[in-house]
């Protein structure tokens, strides 16, 4: 059993009023710990003790090589901790062991190892003498605190995504994860400590983002807001942010479409598909979440794909057998489950799925199984809002420029693909779909040096990168005099010239 504390300059300690919530595994239902529960008090604790940690420069001012190094121990040790890591968030986000070992723990030490790295690389940029009598450069330097709101679909890749890059950028960082995922983000604090980052550059406070969120967000000592989570919440962080005026740098929800032209790998785009529509059981804002296919081969795609889907293994998230485990809730689950009941009475076709997993051995978890909905169309309510589960639907196009239009005719734009063997009708529709991210020829792969993030309500700012380090940034330009000279050439346009007496 896990018994969470909130790590508060750089101490592990109990909410003020000692309250605390039991967390659950969604394999079995059954509860794996308690953590404690952050009051106002405690999250007003957390963001002076990073305010202190960074006005007094105990880490901005450190060298870029300084703070690499304590990165790259911070990096070593995930890398160290990669099976107990694993089992801890499959355990307690319910995605199978062979994700978390296989996809999850690897990436996430990549990203802190690239995060390390581009401390080092942070460069301000010495121009010209634009004037002909000043020299401009321009710095970069950390705005200060950040906020870091991280959800419960990857805790732990999610942590390093939006705490790394901050801290890399000489921030200082008050991290909230999700209420039901807490560990993983704790085992990265106890991590950060041992590494040597020093008392107060992260703190980690847990609660409801109706509360510690929200208060995150509007409190003056907090300078910049991170978030990953849905469009709700980043239309509610920023309603908090707006009277102090705060960046924000969000990844909100997702609607990827697959879209598939008849001149595509057939077996890989079937095989993609089920990967990208099923991956942690849906739960994934880049997951494919519309599935196109052109008309030609669209019911052999359908039956491939029912076959597929129908075959997927759902168990136990430490069943190193199994392929898809549960979702993270009992309210979830029905949450999903109301989205296919209502695109069923609409008249859409169930062909694999569509029924909660109450029966059996797996009726005391969360699971919902693979779904397939056809007989659909784009103004069906599956088709235009996140479901965030394992349920997808396949429609028919025409051409290129119908699929277009029905891809980007949502208000999401996170990211999609596109299955073809037409080089330039790749490269057509990579320019014309409305997303931070597009694949060809695959679905969901990311690499630490390549930005992600989105376009209209998915987001803005980028994950990953340089340009993620950046986004933590402030640019400062400063304009050195090389004349030296009493009267300079451009004050005769506000002065007249004086004489010599």
């Amino acid at each position: 059993m896990e018994e969470g504390q909130l790590l508060i300059n750089g101490r592990w300690v109990q909410a003020a009023d000692g309250g605390r919530t039991r967390i659950f595994n969604p394999s079995t239902g059954q509860p794996i710990g308690t953590i404690a529960m952050a009051t106002p008090g405690d999250v007003d604790a957390a963001v002076q003790a990073a305010r202190r940690a960074f006005d007094d420069g105990r880490w901005c001012d450190l060298t870029p090589g300084n703070r690499a190094k304590i990165l790259w121990r911070l990096a070593d040790l995930l890398d160290d901790t990669q099976e107990s890591l694993a089992q801890l968030e499959s355990l307690n986000q319910g995605k199978p062991i062979r994700l978390t070992r296989g996809g999850d723990l690897p990436t996430t030490v990549d990203n802190a190892r690239f995060f390390a790295s581009a401390a080092r690389h942070l460069e301000g940029r010495a121009t010209q003498e634009y004037d002909g009598t000043h020299t401009s450069m321009l710095r970069r330097e950390p705005i200060g605190v950040v906020a870091s709101i991280t959800p419960w679909n990857y805790p732990l890749m999610m942590a390093v995504w939006e705490v790394l890059p901050a801290l890399a950028a000489g921030n200082t960082v008050v991290l909230k994860p999700a209420t039901a995922t807490p560990f993983t983000s704790l085992a990265l604090g106890r991590l950060a400590l041992e590494a040597g980052v020093p008392d107060g550059v992260l703190n980690i406070v847990v609660g409801p983002g109706g509360s510690v969120g929200q208060q995150l967000a509007s409190h003056p000592g907090v300078d910049m807001v991170s978030v990953t989570g849905g469009v709700h919440t980043g239309s509610a962080i920023m309603e908090e942010a707006a009277p102090t005026i705060k960046r924000l740098h969000f990844e909100l929800g997702g609607k990827a479409p697959f879209i598939v032209f008849a001149d595509a790998n057939f077996e890989a785009a079937v095989q993609g598909a089920v990967v990208a529509a099923f991956i942690n059981a849906g739960q994934d804002c880049t997951a494919a979440t519309r599935i196109f296919v052109e008309r030609s081969c669209y019911a052999q795609f359908v039956d491939a794909m029912t076959k597929a889907t129908t075959s997927i293994q759902v168990g136990d998230a430490l069943d190193p057998n199994t392929e898809m485990g549960p979702v993270i809730s009992h309210g979830h689950r029905e949450r999903i489950a109301s989205f296919v009941d209502r695109a069923v009475r609409d008249g859409a076709t169930v062909l694999a799925g569509g029924k909660s997993m109450t029966e059996g051995p797996l009726a005391h978890g969360y699971y919902y199984p693979p779904t397939l909905l056809v007989d659909v169309d784009d103004s069906f309510e599956v088709c235009r809002q996140e479901i965030f589960g394992p349920v997808v639907p396949i429609m028919p196009f025409a051409d290129e420029e119908e699929v277009v239009m029905r891809s980007n005719a949502v208000p999401y734009g996170l990211s999609g693909s596109v299955w073809t063997t037409n080089g330039p009708r790749s490269l057509r529709m990579a320019r014309k779909l409305k997303m931070g991210t597009v694949w060809i020829n695959d679905h969901l792969p990311l690499v630490s040096e390549m930005p992600h993030g989105g376009y209209k309500q998915s987001g803005f700012g980028k994950g990953m990168s340089i340009y993620s380090v950046e986004d933590y940034t402030e640019i400062k330009h400063v304009m050195a005099d090389l004349s030296n000279a009493v009267v300079k050439p451009w004050h005769e346009a506000v002065f007249l010239p004086k004489s010599e007496s």
